[in-house]
């Protein structure tokens, strides 16, 4: 079903798709109706003033009854004064909205006829940021200032707000983008003649100096603004984050228009530093249930774009931006039911993927021979690079996008053969290739393949690589006679629906089983956090899955390790006092001071000291509670140093079924919310009940 109407916000009520095209044909409401109405409204009062002169009456009457039976009074008196009940916790109208929504459990409810995605839906639209502030503070043009007006001022902070060590300003590649693409949007907010002309003469330290305060005064905000803040959020929270789908409560994701500002990107993004305009609400158009109310536009003088009712998708909003031309969608989160089916029809496809593998693997191993066709052998080495190495498939980029590629977008300039990681040159007869290109989001692909691990297929298939390369220029693509559309094409005619995006699920779901530890329930907690970690980490690796390190870790770090040089002295320190008592030596034990070092590092150091003499047993006690100590920071630190590089998250939230780790975490008596956070945890309910013997 789909609607389409234009509908005036200057009025206050709210009215459905299907009162509104009534309205176009006829009149509204009738007077008699509205009189009815008050009729209704009087008699609802008339009723209420009644009900509260009964309750009145009542409580004058137990009143004086009360006055006059004073043994009475006294027990109850006696009663109060005993141990207080625990009072009620009271929950937040957003709390109360969260409790409703995990109350439905989707994954149990009829499936809807083929194509329908909802049958009603009402939701309020979406919240747009506020609007600018000016400041005043200028910039300097070869010394001198300059005014401004509110646009371009804000435009000017948003370049001062950049953190000039951060990825975009602190790499001179990428900050020579990042400058050009800003000032080409400055100019034209500047206007024709404008007293700027080159960006290199100007000065925004005043401005930035000026952003980094008020961003510092942000940080250090009282606890009670934050709690004032926290109020406001989830009032609008309250407003805007839910939906009634098909009469139930869901979350909305990203309610609110995102806010004018400079583009980043990730990596060498060719458009960074470009200005991301501001979004009106004429932009903008609303999906709603065509009987339920049109959500009121609250932007004064300002009316949604479009409103319709197209119950075949399960967007709520959308509006086009301008920095990469496309599509932005208003979604349910994460833990709504329609993100939830799609998950799990996801993870399903995997699994049915199981049963057909040895049959693909089979057909490509035949089809990447010699003696085949050319678009035959490269289908089948494309396939396997898909399976084995788990690269992406890959699509064409316009020119204005990143380079970014995957497995038939790679040319020949993205492989080295017989060079390894480091560029040096491997020995004769060897079959080592190294990749070097940008994946996903601008992150470099870094690998290094030794085909020879793969026996006579990994030989096959650097044979043909080597010879998909042979007599073309470094800009020349590697698999020339495929496209991602030829090679799903083909995947379909071995298993119904299977794409190359399925493979990547797969064998992210399938090494995680294979990877996680059995019989470990005997470990402590921290030990098994780490054995998983380490599953889940081969699984990132294997989808090369990073993350930039962070500027503060080596900071971070080095506050563990000088931890760790703590916890081993004072233990050593314990046992030393041990060795003393049992020698009769207590009077050389060192004590804990009468008075505590007001420093809290000082107290930390002495925090292994007693305050009283020991014995024996108190010593061993509390050396085993220090060697404890030292034990979990010490895996603490191996978690933290294994994974700095490798986005752990990713391969959860996207690629591996979660009844993996729910099952894991049952059997293995682990605590779920130490692997999963919160937000996980909610993206998957329906994995949550799976059983300790579910299997991929």
């Amino acid at each position: 079903m789909s609607a389409n109407l234009t509908v005036d916000s200057s009025s206050d009520e709210e009215m459905s798709l299907a009162d509104l095209a009534k309205q176009s044909t006829t009149k509204s409401t009738s007077s008699e109706t509205k009189k009815k109405k008050k009729k209704k409204k009087k008699d609802k009062k008339v009723k209420k003033k009644k009900k509260k002169d009964k309750k009145d009456k009542k409580r004058k009457s137990s009143s004086s009854s009360s006055s006059s039976a004073k043994p009475a009074k006294r027990a109850r008196t006696k009663k109060a004064s005993g141990p207080k009940k625990p009072k009620a916790k009271t929950l937040t109208q957003t709390q109360q909205l969260d409790r409703a929504m995990k109350a439905y459990r989707w994954w149990e409810a009829d499936a809807l006829p083929p194509g329908v995605k909802w049958q009603t839906l009402e939701h309020h639209g979406v919240h747009f940021p506020p609007a600018y502030t000016p400041h005043g503070v200028s910039i300097l043009y070869e010394g001198n200032p300059v005014v401004l007006t509110p646009v371009q001022e804000e435009m000017a902070s948003f370049y001062a707000g950049m953190a000039l060590d951060g990825p975009q300003l602190s790499d001179p590649k990428i900050a020579k983008v990042f400058n050009k693409n800003f000032f080409h949007d400055f100019k034209k907010i500047l206007g024709k003649n404008h007293v700027v002309k080159k960006f290199n003469l100007i000065n925004f330290d005043e401005l930035r100096a000026y952003v980094n305060r008020e961003r510092e005064a942000r940080r250090g905000r009282s606890k009670e603004e934050k709690a004032e803040e926290k109020v406001d959020k989830d009032v609008l929270s309250s407003q805007y984050a839910y939906a009634n789908v098909d009469g139930n409560i869901q979350k909305v994701g990203n309610f609110t228009i995102e806010p004018p500002g400079l583009f980043r990107g990730r990596g060498e993004h060719p458009k960074t530093g470009t200005l991301k305009t501001n979004v009106a609400p004429e932009q903008v158009t609303i999906n709603t249930g065509y009987n339920e109310a049109v959500p009121r536009c609250k932007e004064p003088g300002h009316a949604w774009g479009t409103v319709i009712s197209d119950n075949t998708v399960t967007w709520l909003a959308l509006w086009h931006e301008n920095v990469m031309n496309g599509t932005k969608y208003v979604w349910l989160s994460a833990s709504s039911g329609f993100k939830g089916r799609g998950d799990r029809d996801k993870y399903e496809k995997a699994r049915k993927l199981k049963l057909y593998i040895d049959k693909i693997r089979a057909n490509y191993r035949k089809n990447m021979k010699k003696g085949k066709k050319i678009v035959t052998r490269q289908t089948a080495t494309a396939m396997w690079i898909i399976d084995v190495l788990a690269l992406r498939a890959g699509n064409e980029k316009d020119d204005d996008l990143a380079d970014t590629v995957g497995c038939c977008s790679l040319r020949v300039e993205h492989l080295k053969f017989g060079v390894d990681k480091s560029g040096n040159q491997t020995p004769e007869g060897s079959h080592v290739l190294t990749l070097d290109f940008l994946g996903k989001d601008s992150m470099r692909h870094h690998q290094e393949i030794d085909f020879d691990r793969y026996a006579e297929v990994g030989t096959l298939v650097y044979e043909n690589l080597h010879g998909f390369c042979t007599k073309k220029k470094p800009s020349d693509d590697v698999f020339d006679q495929l496209s991602v559309s030829d090679l799903n094409d083909h995947l379909k005619s071995l298993m119904p629906g299977l794409s190359a995006k399925v493979f990547r699920t797969f064998n992210a779901s399938s090494t995680l089983e294979n990877e996680l530890p059995k019989n470990v329930s005997h470990l402590s907690l921290k030990e098994k956090v780490v054995l998983y970690n380490e599953a889940n980490r081969k699984v990132a690796i294997l989808c090369n899955h990073q993350k930039t390190l962070s500027s503060k870790f080596q900071e971070s770090f080095a506050k563990l390790e000088n931890k760790r040089d703590l916890y081993k002295k004072q233990i050593n320190d314990l046992k030393k006092m041990l060795s003393q008592l049992k020698k009769g030596k207590g009077d050389d034990i060192k004590m804990y001071p009468s008075v505590a070092p007001k420093e809290k590092e000082k107290r930390d150091k002495i925090s292994h000291l007693f305050k009283r003499m020991p014995n024996v047993e108190q010593l061993k006690k509390r050396k085993t509670v220090f060697v404890g100590r030292l034990n979990n920071l010490e895996l603490d630190m191996k978690n933290k140093d294994d994974n700095k590089t490798v986005a752990l998250g990713t391969s959860k939230i996207n690629y591996m079924d979660p009844r993996i780790s729910v099952a894991w975490c049952k059997r293995e008596e682990c605590d779920i919310s130490k692997v999963f956070a919160k937000a996980l945890r909610d993206k998957f309910p329906w994995a949550m009940s799976a059983k300790m013997t579910y299997s991929f």
